[in-house]
């Protein structure tokens, strides 16, 4: 895949795209500190195991869930800083249309610390004091789901969703059938590089372990993040890896750190670092590079492949307004309704019909705005082509067990260890 024009990027800055930008960075930094049809009923079974949690989820399961719920026109939203605007037009929107009140707060700073705050009295069967929140696919969903602390998803009332969703961001790995989940929005980690510095076209995961260049890359320190980046190195896909595969690119990337190949691990600063030729090339997430690359950096999907992080809306099964819940997270799938969100967030929307709505407003805009809306709906980063989206993978679904086994290769190497 060639890399993205840089002008293009750079046109998604704007102050009615993007006034959130830096929030926005800030959300998906911390997160990683951590590491972290038809009738509709029919879902696939899924194992969910753990305290708490049943073996299968069933569309017995599913009934007996919702049997009695009705909607209250109360809605409390648990959401990160930055993922509305700041208007909260959106919200609005939905109110006028739906005649519930929604209370709205930007509460979860990372996953790791939500999961601790709601765990308690979600084993208690107690209320969180909100009905919907949203979590990234990884470590702490996966908790939730085998814990049994999200409401199984009544897709009879989600037919916007399934009319709408695109076809990559239905039957999840992470999620099968979206039991638990639909998305919010996605984003991509992929490779950012510094065409000052670096004089050849990065295509290759294989480049960030050159030893050309030494001390001047720039990797990731979180564990799946730099997990899944070994994993397609050595052609194996994360999703379906063993442990067995771990180890092997636990060694990988051992031997890149201890060549020196690595100049740091990084959790926040790795934009600033690479903008300015500290690093010269290093992992990356698209929507940093969106808001705060420089006019040298260039972001590519590796031909090996780049990971799908996706975050996610679902509902804590101890939720007060369960429906109301619901009622959002199908409303969201209208491509109407999600467009001017799109417009002020950037990732990837999971709702690819908004791209005429964009380039509808685009052509009634002028000036400045005219030309971030017709960069935006071009942008193969908020609409990544059929064949983009297969060369993406999400994180490996962890069990307990295997999290713990996971965590003691991957963890290590960035503390030199």
């Amino acid at each position: 895949m060639s890399p993205i024009d840089p002008s293009l990027l750079r046109g998604l800055t704007q102050p009615r795209i993007r006034t959130a930008a830096h929030a926005v960075r800030s959300r998906r930094d911390v997160l990683r500190l951590m590491g972290a049809s038809g009738a509709g009923l029919a879902l696939a079974a899924c194992g969910v195991e753990g305290k708490g949690g049943k073996q299968n989820v069933t569309r017995n399961d599913v009934q007996k869930y919702w049997a009695g719920k009705t909607k209250t026109g109360v809605l409390r939203w648990a959401n990160w800083p930055g993922y509305i605007e700041e208007d909260r037009a959106t919200l609005k929107a939905f109110e006028k249309a739906n005649g519930i009140k929604v209370t709205y707060r930007e509460v979860i700073q990372e996953n790791a610390q939500w999961f601790g705050r709601i765990q308690a009295p979600l084993a208690a069967g107690q209320d969180i004091g909100f009905d919907l929140m949203i979590m990234t696919n990884g470590i702490q969903l996966e908790k939730c789901r085998q814990l049994g602390y999200l409401a199984p998803l009544d897709h009879a009332r989600l037919k916007t969703f399934a009319a709408n969703a695109g076809a990559g961001f239905k039957n999840p790995s992470y999620d099968p059938g979206n039991a638990f989940t639909i998305p919010y929005v996605s984003g991509i980690t992929g490779i950012a590089y510094n065409t000052e510095f670096v004089k050849e076209e990065i295509t290759s995961i294989a480049q960030l372990f050159d030893p050309k260049y030494k001390g001047r890359v720039g990797m990731m320190a979180d564990s799946q993040e730099l997990g899944n980046f070994a994993m397609f190195a050595l052609g194996i896909d994360p999703e379906k890896s063993t442990p067995e595969d771990w180890r092997r690119a636990g060694a990988k990337l051992r031997e890149q750190r201890d060549a020196e190949i690595v100049r740091k691990y990084y959790n926040q600063d790795y934009v600033d670092a690479v903008s300015k030729g500290d690093v010269w090339l290093a992992m990356a997430w698209s929507g940093d590079v969106y808001s705060l690359a420089g006019p040298n950096v260039r972001f590519v999907v590796p031909r090996e492949g780049g990971t799908l992080w996706t975050d996610n809306l679902c509902i804590p099964t101890t939720a007060a307004n369960p429906v109301d819940a619901l009622t959002l997270m199908d409303w969201l799938y209208d491509p109407r309704n999600n467009a001017t969100l799109t417009e002020y967030i950037n990732y990837i929307t999971p709702v690819p019909a908004t791209k005429p709505i964009i380039q509808e407003h685009a052509r009634a805009a002028k000036g400045e705005e005219k030309a971030d809306l017709e960069r935006l709906s071009t942008s193969p980063l908020v609409f990544p082509s059929q064949a983009d989206l297969a060369r993406l993978r999400n994180y490996r679904k962890l069990t307990q067990a295997e999290e713990t086994e996971y965590q003691k290769i991957f963890e290590p190497i960035p503390k030199g260890s």
